[in-house]
């Protein structure tokens, strides 16, 4: 029995935007941006295609080396020549030889594998920064809950007095038992400091008598709107549901200053750039701190050149006037941030049993998660994206929270369904089926997998949480690529780690990571599609047309592996490793 008190089914949470909230997200904002300016913003085409330029036909630099280029029309090459940070030649060294002059910058790749940098379509920045200076309290530093518990006590013991003792990336469903952190086990931590751990999918933070105090939250206290209390026998069980309740003790942790914040979002860009990641797209941005987050991204990359691409997905319920009114319309920017997608949720998470399904989870007859909102307020946040021209993005794990955003989008779009260039998506798509996939296709809608549902969660998905049958349909690559779909691959980072070739090679494989047994082989799918998804795929779909393969007139965005993973076995892909990472053939990481 879950100690979780479910929402009913019948109950319908009209959105998490309500005057509570919003004052929460402006007071957050001001506390971490200040008086900031708004950064000047640059509108772009749709295609995501920039660029002048320059007139001089000879090369800036030229590239020799292992080249693979991701272009199934010429796989290899060994030199290529960059101008203005695009690729204006490509091929053997003698192709390239007329492109060289006496101030051509020579580059040799030496004994790496130079490869497209790769695309994470799906992570998270802001929810991420705000938390990743806490105790790691996941299963793969904790092999045992008591080892989450002990550490804790620990943190409480050299914390000062009334601070707070802060986790993250906890995950019960990753432990026997499942055992959650509940008020009486968090009150046990400490009584005199404030205790807050953050769920690995960022649905849940479950918190001590003192966080309750502090955040003014009682029994007696209401749902609110996108989220709730969890309650045992009536009694607050200190576990906190969704983003609309769990922001009422963001509003009383102490928050990291701005240079703080720099920092650590630098820090997690490198992170991505060491796994090759030249490219991601933000899945959130404006819910913690408002429209300021995008202003930050831009004077940080003013200020010094950030170390991937960034393309941002705004939270719909802030609403399409608030941002149009801080200068955040489709397409400002530049091309290292640029705003590009608007971002709907629909449901929670799977392994969380929110995700909002058919049936009921296995061992809670009476719960079968929920929906964050009704089919109606759904359409209404994708018309008011597509209608504005942004890319809809849409959450969606449980298989009725897709079946949900499905028809939304069929009833959104109409008429206009094959109307212009907009690659909307569905985010995770966990539990989609081949029908889903057909829908999908008809209107021009994406999936877009979290694969390591698969590789981390997937025997407690088939064991414990949704049963042999569902967990078969889990990240149901091959059937969205049967229905003629173009899928990418995420991490949902900090979900999980980001990592493009392990989850390429999951994809591939299909292999869980406890045990190694293989989820599904019909969902298995070739090697080429798998690195498509992290690659071109994946670029096509956060609109980064002008990256992702390495060919004339693409950016010369690209990573220095150790091997070549269009050549290697895909069991061996988790263990190559980055030397370097390149944004317009210039450094912008290394080991």
């Amino acid at each position: 029995m879950s100690l979780i008190t479910p929402v009913r089914h019948s109950s319908i949470i009209d959105g998490c935007c309500t005057p509570d909230r919003l004052e929460i997200t402006r007071t957050l904002s001001h506390a971490a941006f200040g008086p900031l300016q708004q950064a000047l913003v640059t509108p772009m085409g749709r295609s995501g295609l920039p660029v002048q330029r320059a007139q001089r036909a000879a090369a800036d630099m030229i590239v020799y080396g292992k080249i693979a280029t991701g272009d199934a029309s010429n796989p290899t090459a060994d030199a290529m020549a960059i101008k203005g940070g695009n690729i204006i030649g490509i091929g053997s060294a003698s192709d390239v030889e007329g492109l060289k002059d006496p101030t051509t910058q020579i580059v040799d790749g030496g004994d790496g594998f130079i490869v497209p940098g790769f695309v994470e379509p799906h992570m998270h920045l802001w929810s991420t920064v705000l938390a990743d200076s806490w105790l790691n309290c996941s299963a793969i530093e904790n092999p045992t809950f008591d080892d989450v518990v002990a550490k804790l006590k620990a943190e409480a013991a050299n914390t000062a007095a009334g601070d707070w003792v802060q986790g993250q990336l906890f995950d019960p469903s990753l432990y026997p038992g499942e055992p959650e952190l509940t008020r009486a086990i968090l009150d046990q931590v400490s009584t005199e400091h404030p205790v807050g751990v953050l769920n690995a999918s960022m649905h849940y933070l479950y918190v001590n008598s003192k966080a309750l105090e502090l955040a003014g939250v009682t029994e007696e206290t209401p749902d609110p709107p996108g989220g709730f209390f969890g309650k045992t026998d009536g009694k607050l069980n200190g576990i906190v549901g969704e983003s609309g309740a769990i922001l009422k003790f963001m509003a009383v942790i102490p928050q990291r200053s701005q240079a703080q914040l720099a920092a650590g979002l630098i820090d997690i860009m490198n992170k991505a750039a060491s796994v090759g990641v030249t490219s991601m797209r933000e899945g959130l941005t404006g819910a913690v701190m408002g429209p300021g987050e995008f202003s930050l991204l831009t004077q940080l990359n003013a200020a010094n050149r950030l170390p991937v691409r960034i393309s941002t997905a705004q939270h719909a319920m802030l609403g399409n006037e608030a941002w149009a009114s801080a200068g955040v319309t489709p397409g400002a920017g530049d091309d290292m941030v640029r705003a590009v997608a608007w971002k709907v949720l629909s449901d929670g998470s799977n392994q969380g049993r929110s995700g909002y399904m058919r049936d009921a989870y296995v061992g809670q007859p009476d719960n079968r998660g929920h929906a964050n909102m009704d089919i109606e307020k759904c359409i209404e946040l994708i018309k008011e994206g597509h209608n504005a021209g942004w890319q809809v993005m849409t959450h969606a794990n449980g298989d009725a929270a897709i079946d949900m955003v499905v028809s939304a989008y069929e009833q959104a779009l109409g008429d206009t369904a094959d109307a212009g260039d907009h690659r909307h998506r569905i985010e995770h798509c966990s539990l989609a089926t081949s029908e889903h996939f057909e829908r999908m296709a008809r209107i021009g809608v994406q999936p877009s997998f979290l694969m390591n549902h698969v590789y981390y969660w997937g025997r407690v998905f088939r064991d414990y949480i949704i049963g042999a049958e569902r967990a078969n349909e889990l990240d149901s690559v091959a059937s969205a690529l049967a229905a003629g779909l173009r899928p990418s691959l995420h991490s949902d980072y900090s979900v999980s780690p980001m990592q493009p070739l392990l989850s390429a090679r999951t994809a591939v494989e299909r292999k869980l990571r406890d045990g190694g047994d293989v989820l599904n082989e019909a969902e298995r799918v070739s090697p080429e599609a798998a690195l498509r998804a992290v690659t071109s795929d994946a670029a096509w779909q956060v609109h980064g047309d002008d990256r992702g393969t390495l060919e004339v007139g693409k950016k010369a965005d690209y990573a220095l592996l150790s091997a070549n993973p269009w050549e290697a076995d895909p069991s061996t892909w988790a263990d190559i490793t980055v030397h370097e990472t390149r944004i317009d053939g210039t450094v912008a990481w290394s080991a």
